[in-house]
């Protein structure tokens, strides 16, 4: 199985969580390639030969990152095609500001599940049931606060990254069952 994590990051603190869902999916399925880039790096023909999707992005002012928006954007001709029809996609996100709510991260994540679901893949979000959910998931995906009580950039939790690699063991785990 091939699987594309495609992120941006700030600060690193989405590579982190980028590295965490990859170590995930490692433990939760043998025989994995995982190609981890930046959303700058990421070519069409990148998530053409990926059986699975995985995007991240910090949360910039309620939105996703414009370097994953850019590679979105990008993306529209396979949508043309239904090229990206019956992959696996997955979302995570990284933001701070003020209280506790992550500055728009809910909405930023459904963006980006509204992005995969309009290409006809299939979804994977994360249940609560899931170690790590309460210190770092939403059924969006995993989200790692990545900013202080001041909205200065901080670095992200180990709960987070729990979280993260259990998200990725769950992905690993319901693609096993599509793609096999």
């Amino acid at each position: 199985m091939q699987v594309l994590i495609a992120y941006h990051s700030d600060y690193g603190n989405t590579k982190k969580m980028a590295e965490a869902i990859a170590a995930g999916i490692r433990a939760g399925r043998a025989g994995v390639s995982i190609d981890l880039r930046t959303a700058e790096e990421t070519s069409l023909q990148d998530l053409l030969a990926a059986d699975m999707i995985v995007f991240g992005t910090p949360v910039h002012m309620g939105s996703m990152a414009w370097q994953v928006k850019q590679l979105i954007d990008r993306a529209a001709k396979l949508w043309m095609e239904s090229a990206l029809e019956g992959k696996v996609g997955g979302v995570f996100a990284t933001g701070g500001g003020f209280g506790g709510a992550g500055g728009g991260v809910e909405q930023t994540m459904i963006a980006l599940h509204s992005n995969f679901l309009e290409h006809g893949m299939l979804v994977v979000g994360f249940p609560k049931s899931l170690p790590g959910y309460a210190d770092g998931g939403l059924q969006w995906g995993p989200y790692g606060r990545s900013g202080n009580h001041e909205g200065m950039p901080d670095t992200v939790s180990e709960a987070a990254l729990v979280a993260a690699r259990s998200y990725g063991a769950h992905l690993a785990e319901v693609t096993t069952g599509i793609t096999t």
